[in-house]
């Protein structure tokens, strides 16, 4: 069940928020896909058997995503921290990324799935990173469902790859210094070409962001729901989008 936020989706009163006839639903979902875990383990098994469980739910949900009005799914697949976990799970879930791309590449393509992923590569595996490049080029032209995946990705670790970048232009002369303000260095992020975010989701009852999309969450919407992510069903992900809908977006202005 979705917890109450500052924006609320109704007055005091119980009436409908005044805007919510008028509000779209959100082009750009991300989602931090948490509980894998905690549910393989509630039902005593392996955490990785939670993980397989996961990969299942991201099918569905991207392909709710066309009937549902969201035109862009950001998902967080594996950190920058999540290399601290044990090396079974680590290994684990590389393999799992490695088989969940197979398998999918050709129903993504023929769906009209673009994927794209996000992150540093330089620590994955060279296999891994040929499936990412292939998947990435057979998809290349479609356009029905942007489908971005966040494979040993981290904000902080992104602003700071993207602040090098930037330096690097500075000094061979490409970028003035004086030119550089909040609307450059959104060039030099992994999504570059993405919009940003409108609604940010995260499952399994933890209510923090965990290093996901820090600047270009600025001023998207939250939504911290109870379900562990192997639960969380077209329904619930239709409801979120419907109550997003109902909220009264300002960035910083004040409504009339």
């Amino acid at each position: 069940m979705a917890r109450q936020t500052s924006d609320s989706l109704a007055h005091a009163d119980g009436g409908p928020h005044p805007q919510a006839a008028l509000r779209a639903g959100p082009c750009h979902v991300a989602i931090i896909m948490d509980g894998n875990g905690r549910w393989a383990t509630m039902r005593g098994r392996p955490r990785l058997f939670g993980h397989h469980a996961g990969a299942k739910r991201v099918r569905e949900i991207v392909e709710a995503c066309p009937d549902l009005g969201v035109k862009y799914l950001t998902i967080f697949a594996f950190s920058t921290e999540n290399w601290k976990r044990t090396q079974v799970e680590v290994a684990g879930l590389m393999s799992l990324f490695r088989r969940y791309i197979t398998r999918e590449a050709r129903q993504l393509r023929d769906e009209g799935v673009r994927v794209r992923f996000i992150g540093d590569r330089v620590r994955l595996d060279d296999k891994l990173v040929s499936l990412m490049d292939e998947l990435e080029l057979i998809t290349s032209q479609n356009d029905r469902v942007h489908l971005t995946i966040a494979l040993n990705y981290g904000g902080r670790d992104e602003v700071a790859r993207a602040t090098k970048r930037l330096a690097q232009d500075v000094a061979l002369g490409r970028l003035n210094p004086k030119d550089v303000d909040e609307e450059t260095l959104p060039k030099y992020l992994d999504t570059c070409v993405l919009p940003d975010p409108d609604l940010v989701i995260r499952t399994s009852g933890e209510a923090r962001i965990s290093n996901f999309l820090l600047w270009q969450s600025a001023y998207a919407e939250y939504e911290f729901v109870d379900t562990l992510w192997p639960d969380f069903s077209r329904d619930e992900f239709a409801r979120l989008l419907h109550a997003y809908g109902a909220r009264d977006r300002r960035f910083g202005a004040v409504t009339a």
